[in-house]
């Protein structure tokens, strides 16, 4: 039986905790919490989080949000002037205006808002890379993706706070003021964003209205407070839901009494988690963790071994028409049961493999026939399963290429294959030489050594 939610009552007094000031901001603002769970940073994973009071079932309400305690560009009072100047605040990142309105609010001793975002009185416990001094960075997390990640990041924050958001608040300098809102700030709430905030589902669309929104742009990102308390895990036990008058925690599958509440930030990799939130799943935990092999490794083992001119010049004109098809593809994804842009995957070693005549006829014909295998048969083809089966010059490539991406890591020459991996999980497995290390080195290992077994793994099954 589900237990009626209930309001948090909390005494009045000045000496309130942050976390008692914002729970009685909850009860004014009309969110309503479940008595059978609270917010605590004691037998948490990580900072505040969820716990259960009592047993839950499944399909009860966790607490209530209604969409007026949002957080968003459309809900502060400078609404109207970012609606009204909206135009001057695009950018790339589409973020501007929930940015600008948490540069003021934030800083705002006056804001609705305050006893939620007092809860960071300072984002030191934000621990993203992007924070890490560029060195550690690049050293810890070498052939991960992540350092060159975080520099486009920095980069484009930078360009994006310079032309876009200084003049902007210069202008409407009795709202900002350049010496508060600095850029240092503004980085922060970046990573803040990146790791609390929350975007609306879009709705199920009929295929063609599908076809046609394609580009449509995601929806703006939003802070949903209480929402963001919960910690993720892949194998969550609860989910937002989002309705017209309020957002829902649900249970979505039964939780004990002392266990914590846990929501999921979607399917991510723990690169991806490290990179956007600041923190990992440890090994085994993570059944969505990837690694990615740069296609342009495939290109580098294409021309290995190349014996004339002519042999050179066919592997450049494929390569050349292989950008062309697959234009922005930076990568392809393997995850724990294979590969992941499997479709991509099919149409490079399709290519890169041909003969002379094969792509001559390839060119004439603009393209093969639309016969060609469908999607089911290709994703089975590049499976755990379905690799080993792969032709001989395609899992050559593939084995190569992943090679390539492990020496990337920087490990120190191996005399075996795979004593890297197995040092790594030497370290992960001895629980006190672990713990021995600081939260960086353990997250940096958590990120190098579940890719290295993926690719490990895939070198394995397309072995000759």
């Amino acid at each position: 039986m589900a237990t009626e939610a209930k309001r948090v009552k909390v005494a009045d007094d000045s000496e309130l905790s942050p976390l008692q000031n914002f729970l009685q901001w909850c009860d004014r603002v009309h969110l309503v919490l479940s008595s059978k769970v609270y917010v605590s940073k004691e037998g948490t994973v990580a900072e505040y989080g969820m716990l259960a009071k009592d047993n839950i079932e499944e399909g009860e309400v966790l607490f209530t949000i209604p969409r007026s305690a949002l957080l968003h560009q459309g809900t502060t009072k400078l609404s109207a002037l970012l609606e009204k100047e909206g135009s001057s605040l695009e950018s790339s990142s589409g973020w501007v205006p929930l940015l600008l309105t948490l540069l003021y609010e934030y800083t705002s001793s006056q804001s609705h808002w305050k006893p939620y975002l007092s809860l960071w009185t300072s984002f030191k416990a934000l621990d993203h890379p992007m924070f890490w001094p560029k060195e550690e960075r690049d050293r810890l997390l070498k052939g991960t993706g992540i350092p060159e990640a975080v520099d486009r990041d920095l980069l484009n924050i930078q360009k994006e706070y310079t032309s876009v958001v200084l003049p902007f608040i210069t202008k409407h300098s009795d709202l900002w003021n350049p010496d508060t809102h600095t850029l240092e700030l503004y980085i922060q709430l970046v990573a803040f964003v990146m790791a609390y905030s929350f975007q609306e589902p879009q709705e199920d669309e009929d295929d063609e209205e599908e076809e046609e929104d394609e580009d449509k742009a995601p929806s703006p990102p939003m802070m949903v407070p209480m929402a963001d308390m919960l910690n993720h895990v892949s194998n969550n036990n609860a989910n937002l839901e989002f309705t017209p008058d309020s957002l829902k925690m649900v249970c979505v599958r039964p939780i004990h009494k002392g266990e914590e509440v846990f929501n999921t930030y979607g399917q991510m990799a723990n690169w991806q988690l490290l990179h956007m939130y600041g923190f990992t799943e440890p090994y085994q935990s993570n059944s969505n963790d990837t690694a990615d092999i740069p296609i342009d490794n495939f290109y580098e083992v294409a021309t290995q071994g190349v014996q004339s001119d002519l042999e050179r010049q066919l592997v450049e004109e494929k390569w050349e028409m292989l950008c062309e098809i697959m234009q922005d593809k930076a990568a392809f994804v393997f995850g724990k049961q294979g590969c992941l842009t499997d479709t991509e995957l099919h149409t490079a070693l399709k290519v890169l493999c041909m003969s002379k005549e094969e792509f001559s006829d390839f060119k004439d014909n603009e393209g093969w026939e639309e016969d060609e295998e469908d999607d089911e048969m290709i994703s089975l083809a590049f499976s755990n399963e379905g690799l080993p089966e792969l032709k001989a010059s395609w899992k050559k490539l593939i084995h190569e290429a992943a090679r390539l991406t492990v020496s990337s890591y920087g490990d120190k020459e191996r005399k075996v294959e795979g004593e890297g991996v197995d040092s790594d999980r030497a370290l992960i497995e001895d629980k006190a030489a672990l713990a021995g290390l600081s939260s960086r080195n353990q997250n940096a290992l958590q990120v190098r050594f579940g890719q290295k077994c993926i690719l490990y793994r895939l070198m394995e099954l397309t072995k000759s």
